[in-house]
């Protein structure tokens, strides 16, 4: 007879990894996740030509010299999407981190403070959400110069309402708990109450909100670079790497070109909202045993 696990005894820690240890999907999603970041990072090491090299015929089929072929120039396509990925997951990062630190912040001041401060940053969050998404993102990247680092600050600077909203949230149900209101009695100061008491108390819907934003941001950059409108040539993306598929041609006689890409758009994002969906499970106070 089994004998089961005993988990009355568990940390906090250890219920999370055996919630999310749980989902078959997730941690496929995971591994395949730092395949992808390990083959970006180590791109100059795996990568077999320079990325901005001619180095064979224009548009070669798939051989043993070029793995995925070459593009309409003659640049290896696997050593340009290995710096591609890097590029995409540097906007995802970067801008995801940008977006979070603005709406905590924001967040926290709207929901602990309340009065005044809550209906003015609530309104402006309002506005700012009220835009079409794409649309405000597209006319900002209209406005300012094309390139890697100006996507990373656009987005990150459109992607905080969500963020905001969700912290303003867990703040105002915080602030009224009986260990915040004892912090107060016994004369903490205001940044130990904020972000030693209530601040960590919102991680982890802050942690799950976050995968989306990132998702959201690579999809984003890609869009736009396939627009023309992001990261410019020569530097590689995955979305400018698509933009050469846009003739009839291309597409139906040079799939190399614009499936590599593609895939791995689809992949990275999918394997991102995987892993969201169960860090969401897992670090739900109130799901599963």
């Amino acid at each position: 007879m089994t004998k089961k696990k005993d988990i009355t005894n568990e940390t906090y820690m250890q219920t999370v990894l055996r919630r999310f240890r749980a989902h078959r999907l997730a941690k496929i999603s995971l591994v395949v996740f730092v395949v992808l970041c390990a083959a970006a990072l180590l791109a100059p090491v795996i990568a077999p030509y320079d990325p901005d090299e001619i180095v064979g015929a224009f548009s070669a089929p798939p051989s043993r010299e070029f793995l995925l072929g070459t593009d309409q120039i003659g640049r290896d396509v696997f050593s340009r999407l290995l710096y591609a990925t890097r590029v995409s997951l540097l906007v995802g990062v970067l801008a995801t981190l940008i977006s979070t630190v603005i709406g905590v912040v924001l967040g926290l001041i709207a929901g602990y403070f309340g009065g005044v401060a809550d209906m003015i940053l609530m309104r402006f969050t309002d506005m700012v959400m009220s835009f079409p998404y794409i649309l405000l993102v597209l006319v900002a990247a209209a406005i300012f110069r094309p390139g890697l680092w100006s996507i990373i600050l656009i987005l990150g600077f459109v992607d905080w309402p969500g963020v905001a909203r969700l912290v303003r949230g867990n703040v105002l149900s915080l602030r009224e708990t009986n260990f915040v209101k004892g912090n107060l009695v016994a004369g903490m100061p205001l940044r130990h109450i904020l972000f030693s008491e209530i601040l960590p108390n919102t991680v982890a819907p802050i942690l799950v909100y976050a995968t989306s934003v990132m998702a959201l941001s690579m999809l984003d950059e890609a869009a736009l670079s396939f627009l023309g409108m992001g990261v410019q040539p020569p530097t590689a993306s995955l979305g400018n790497m698509l933009n050469g598929a846009q003739s009839i041609t291309v597409l139906t006689k040079q799939p190399w070109l614009w499936l590599p890409p593609g895939i791995l758009i689809v992949v990275l994002v999918i394997s991102i909202n995987f892993i969201g969906d169960a860090l969401r499970d897992a670090l739900d106070p109130s799901g599963g045993k």
